[in-house]
């Protein structure tokens, strides 16, 4: 069915439902037109102890669908902002095409339900740019709501037959419409995050929550305060001493009321209560935006026409508080001039956004309508040109049928076509046997190759890890200074290009993209480094600061989170994103060491690490024998590179800075050598408890040392001697991988 080009928004609320329909505007794209509302005011409130919410709702609906024709609309409704979650996340500078990777991985993170328990959708904000492929200053709006949430409000809906097409959060329709209504001008001009614009406050009193939502027409921030328009009645009830129903209708008309003081002063903690929330919320925002200012506060919802409560508001805020009794973007004639749209105006500002995002003007376009719900309604609109296409297909069939049929019962088989058809049954048997032979001849080819790689494995297997530790070994920077030109200085220790590794582990991963896939933002930071560094090699390295707090701190004490065991830092598996990495069995191997050459003037902290260590693990080679004797009785010796081992992607997983240590250069190799020359010490000196003799030893005079603790994870794919060499001279494309080690 042809759609009409108007949207209905419909607010079922715990007091009234409420509804406009809207069409765009003929000549005006800024303004839209309102061509038909409803007020529909229950007669209890949902939240009234003796009230039937199912059957008040249906009601309501019953009663809006007499009066209204909803065939060809498109409709859009809310749901409370409580019922759904909402949360705003800064983006770190990102590859445009991985966002998608990176908010299901904090949607994992976020959403405290499995994603399968929960309809969710997501949306950039307004503000964001790009620079070669990469957003900057990208905060996004990730929104959820539990699946049998969203099934209990479409259900009244589903019963009176009105097909929803958007389910949005009441909150994020209220940002719609002041967005659309208010802030048109604001947002035609590019944002400047170093100066934004000037931000108000949306507040909508409900019944029993008010939704108070913050925005520049670029930002948004919302929350939900759990005081409502019912309170103020519960007071009244509580001090009073009326039924809910008279203490209702004394809110409403307080001010006419025999004794307004006494009915001021019993809604006055509700008075007090709300504005402090709301001073909290407030105060909340402006802490996480320091740039941040308020211009005015907007108010809605029928609640906000209490006698007393705009004044006492804007006089606790000190912010000019506005009733949004006009609406600048909509035209609607005599519509909008009925007395029952003037009287209730204050509480269609949410079926308004919906309208604005129906029609595709919304700032906000997230949609919690379900997945399932939207396919299903694709596959029933296409199944008359599914049943169309079938029919004139099975037309078409049988028209070419019958002409087959009608051309072979001219053709004389027995006579015209035996010999030819007897001719053919011979080169098909032919055929067959001659595919039977190939098949048999490629099965023992391949029983041959196999028992050959077998052979193979079995003895190149055994070298894998030797040619692992040579080059690990051969990858680690060594002081290549002869012994007897070394200084037992501290200088000559800070100076020397050298790391000392501690600990060597291994883990192997049935897909190394598991792995790769926490790490991954960490090799892309230093691949992009290196490119930079290949143009002017930077002389210090931010993340290797040293830190003079840290003095006679505990060596490679962490200022970042402790890395995971072979999972990347903790600061970085929240970025999540695979992107191109090793995939497939493998090994992960990690390294922890530590260096001294931290001193000014040259590479330090995690950049040497990535100039020696990591560049050497990425690009380095080392000689290994080839399997041949040489004429010298000794096996010949080839350059192998680490990529044809199949060692690569090695990061650095932790962030540390350099901290100061106290260095014993004189000390003993060993534990038991280090608990010998301790007691010794012990032993000796009168501050340790021990008595000085003649033979004391001497206490050692101690270096001042930067250090600097790292951890470095590689990925390992082993591959044999004679799978490389076969590789070398092009006789197999790339090392095949090693299988069981």
């Amino acid at each position: 069915m042809a759609k009409s080009g108007a949207v209905w928004g419909i607010d079922i609320g715990q007091s009234a439902l409420k509804a406009l329909r809207c069409r765009p505007h003929e000549s005006d794209e800024g303004r839209l037109v309102v061509e038909a509302f409803d007020y529909i005011e229950y007669p209890k409130l949902l939240s009234q102890p003796d009230a039937e919410p199912e059957e008040i709702v249906r009601d309501a609906i019953a009663t809006f669908l007499e009066r209204n024709e909803l065939k060809g609309d498109h409709v859009a409704m809310s749901v409370p902002g409580q019922a759904g979650l909402a949360r705003f996340i800064k983006l770190p500078p990102v590859e445009q095409k991985k966002i998608p990777d990176i908010v299901k991985y904090e949607a994992r993170q976020q959403i405290p339900f499995q994603l399968e328990d929960v309809v969710w959708d997501y949306q950039p904000l307004a503000g964001g740019n790009q620079e070669e492929g990469y957003a900057l200053e990208t905060e996004i709006g990730l929104f959820a709501m539990k699946r049998d949430q969203v099934a209990r409000s479409l259900e009244p809906l589903r019963r009176a037959g009105i097909e929803i097409d958007y389910i949005q959060l009441a909150p994020l329709a209220l940002y719609n419409y002041v967005c659309f209504d208010r802030l048109g001008e604001l947002l035609a001009e590019p944002y400047d995050p170093e100066n934004p614009p000037r931000s108000v406050v949306l507040l909508s009193l409900g019944v029993d929550t008010t939704d108070l939502v913050v925005t520049n027409g670029f930002r948004v921030w919302q929350r939900s305060i759990q005081i409502g328009g019912s309170h103020f009645t519960k007071a009244l009830t509580k001090e009073l001493k009326l039924t809910f129903g008279k203490a209702e209708h004394l809110k409403k008309n307080a001010a006419k009321a025999e004794d307004p003081k006494a009915v001021f002063q019993a809604m006055r903690p509700v008075f007090s209560d709300l504005v402090a929330e709301i001073q909290r919320s407030i105060g909340f925002f402006m802490s996480n935006n320091r740039g941040a200012e308020l211009s005015e506060v907007i108010a809605v919802g029928n609640a906000m026409k209490l006698p007393g409560l705009q004044r006492y508001l804007a006089q606790n805020l000190d912010i000019p508080v506005k009733m949004a009794d006009e609406f600048d973007a909509l035209a609607g004639g005599s519509v909008t001039a009925q007395p029952a749209f003037q009287q209730n105006q204050l509480s269609f500002p949410v079926a308004y956004g919906l309208c604005v995002q129906g029609l595709g003007r919304a700032q906000m376009g997230t949609n919690l309508l379900p997945d399932e719900i939207v396919m299903q309604r694709v596959i029933r609109a296409k199944k008359p040109w599914a049943v169309a296409a079938a029919a004139a297909l099975m037309a078409g069939l049988a028209i070419n049928y019958s002409g087959y049929v009608s051309a072979y019962q001219t053709v004389d088989v027995e006579n015209d076509w035996k010999q030819a058809l007897s001719q053919s049954q011979q080169v098909a048997q032919r055929t067959s046997g001659w595919t039977s032979a190939n098949q048999d001849q490629k099965t023992k080819f391949d029983d041959v190759l196999q028992i050959g790689n077998n052979l193979a494995s079995n003895v190149d297997g055994r070298l894998l890890w030797p040619e692992l530790w040579s080059a690990i070994n051969a990858a680690i920077p060594q002081d290549k200074r002869p012994e007897e030109e070394r200084k037992q200085t501290a200088e000559d220790v800070s100076s020397r290009e050298e790391i000392h590794i501690t600990s060597l582990d291994c883990k192997q991963f049935d897909d190394l993209s598991t792995w790769f896939a926490t790490v991954s933002p960490i090799w892309e930071e230093a691949q992009q480094s290196r490119d930079r560094d290949a143009a002017a090699t930077p002389t210090t390295d931010p993340a290797a600061e040293v830190d003079p707090a840290a003095e006679g701190a505990e060596a490679a004490a962490p200022v970042e989170p402790p890395v995971d065991e072979y999972g990347g830092g903790a600061e970085y598996a929240e970025a999540g994103g695979a992107g191109a990495g090793p995939t497939g069995p493998g090994w992960v191997i990690q390294l922890r060491g530590h260096h001294f050459h931290n001193s000014r003037g040259g590479l330090i902290g995690q950049q040497f690490v990535r100039e020696t260590l990591i560049e050497n693990l990425i690009s380095g080679k080392i000689q290994l024998p080839d399997g041949e004797i040489g004429p010298d009785g000794k096996p010949e010796l080839i350059d192998v590179t680490f990529e044809e081992l199949g060692i690569g992607y090695p990061v650095v997983v932790t962030k540390r800075r350099t901290v100061s240590v106290e260095y014993d250069p004189e000390a003993l190799e060993g534990e038991e050598a280090g608990r010998g020359r301790r007691t010794a010490l012990a032993e000796s000196s009168p501050r340790l408890g021990g008595r000085p003799g003649a033979d004391a030893p001497a206490v050692p005079e101690l270096w001042k040392l930067q250090r600097y603790d790292f951890v470095v994870q590689f990925s390992w794919k082993p591959t044999l001697r004679h799978s490389r060499d076969l590789a070398r001279k092009g006789l197999v494309d790339g090392a095949a991988e090693a299988e069981g080690y």
